[in-house]
């Protein structure tokens, strides 16, 4: 799978997982790929006024994430 295969495949999960915080906040996932392309974490923002998705993801990876890219849905508005 090529870069930008890899990266939309990420974009899709991180939105695919935003959708569990609908409800109680506005939607927002992301996915970290380590240098290889290799998802190593995941997160997405819960609830409105804790961590965001990215911080979520981050812990997730831990330093795995190192070097790595970041791949995140996101919206206009408050969190």
């Amino acid at each position: 799978m090529s870069t930008h295969e890899t990266e939309i495949a990420a974009m899709q999960r991180a939105i695919a997982i935003s959708a569990l915080g609908m409800g109680s906040t506005r939607p927002v996932g992301c996915v970290i790929l380590d240098r290889d392309g290799t998802p190593v974490g995941e997160g997405y923002h819960r609830r409105k006024g804790e961590a965001h998705a990215e911080v979520n993801a981050r812990a997730a990876a831990g330093l795995k994430a190192t070097g790595g890219t970041d791949l995140g849905s996101s919206h206009r508005g408050t969190t």
